[in-house]
């Protein structure tokens, strides 16, 4: 069972730092592209980057230039590094993967970006 377990939420100052983490288990296929997505209470579910296997970037236009991602593929891991954070990136955050034409997706995780 394909598994993506998220992990780097939490509360910090605007301005700073987190990163991200989420690793897929459970299947032995490519997986392309992965990602990130976020989402407030009441609101869709939105693209903040994606990442194909052969290193193809895509970010939302609100976290270019702030947010970078990376992945490596011989561990099916992909990392979301948040710089200049701001209150309006305060979300849960969910690991996106794509693998043979199905959407998976991780449990979520909070960041919160407050003083």
């Amino acid at each position: 069972q394909v598994q993506l377990v998220e992990s780097g939420g939490g509360l910090v100052q605007p301005g700073g730092s987190l990163r991200l983490s989420c690793a897929a288990s459970g299947t032995r296929f490519r997986i392309d592209p992965m990602g990130w997505y976020r989402q407030t209470p009441g609101k869709q579910r939105d693209l903040v980057a994606t990442i194909t296997s052969a290193g193809s970037t895509n970010y939302a236009d609100s976290v270019k230039g702030r947010f970078t991602i990376s992945r490596d593929n011989a561990k099916s891991t992909v990392w979301l590094q948040m710089n200049s954070l701001k209150p309006e990136d305060t979300a849960v955050y969910y690991c996106y993967a794509r693998i043979l034409n199905t959407d998976r997706w991780g449990q979520g995780t909070q960041v919160t970006v407050s003083s």
